[in-house]
């Protein structure tokens, strides 16, 4: 049960930012941290996967900086953060068994890491009159909780 726990608040870290929860999840898989060797996420324990999906993490942040980047509740944003969060979900209940009700825990933290991210982040900034400290606040939040997720798995 707890894994489910782990699958909902990497959901919640890919709903705050897209790219962080799996690749958080890639650079603990290649150091071990699940062990991905033998499941079908292998792929992920690659150290290609870490530095792809990490430089691919690096640029979101990037552009969820400039003002014209769309709302993260528009269709095409909303469903890859519940993409990335259902397969990271699923990446760890796979790990005990349980990859449908991972990959289920995974896209509900999705939606609240989308949901309430977005409110937190236009209330941060309305009330400092400015989004980036807002977003870069928001960025360090997702990272810490992907890494934090990452620390609690079972050695």
């Amino acid at each position: 049960m707890a894994i489910l726990v782990l699958a909902l608040l990497f959901g919640i870290a890919a709903g705050m930012r897209t790219m962080t929860a799996p690749a958080v999840l890639a650079i603990g898989a290649a150091l071990g941290r699940p062990d991905l060797s033998a499941g079908w996420a292998f792929f992920l324990s690659h150290p290609v996967s870490s530095w792809v999906l990490g430089i691919l993490a690096a640029g979101e942040y990037a552009v969820d900086l400039l003002p014209g980047t769309p709302s993260r509740k528009v269709p095409v944003q909303f469903g890859a953060r519940l993409v990335s969060g259902g397969l990271c979900g699923a990446v760890l209940g796979g790990t005990a068994g349980l990859v449908l009700p991972g990959l289920l825990a995974g896209i509900a933290g999705a939606v609240i890491g989308t949901l309430a991210g977005a409110r937190a982040r236009k209330a941060g900034a309305d009330r400092l009159g400015r989004d980036w400290p807002v977003a870069l606040a928001e960025d360090a939040v997702a990272l810490g909780l992907a890494i934090f997720t990452v620390a609690l798995l079972p050695a």
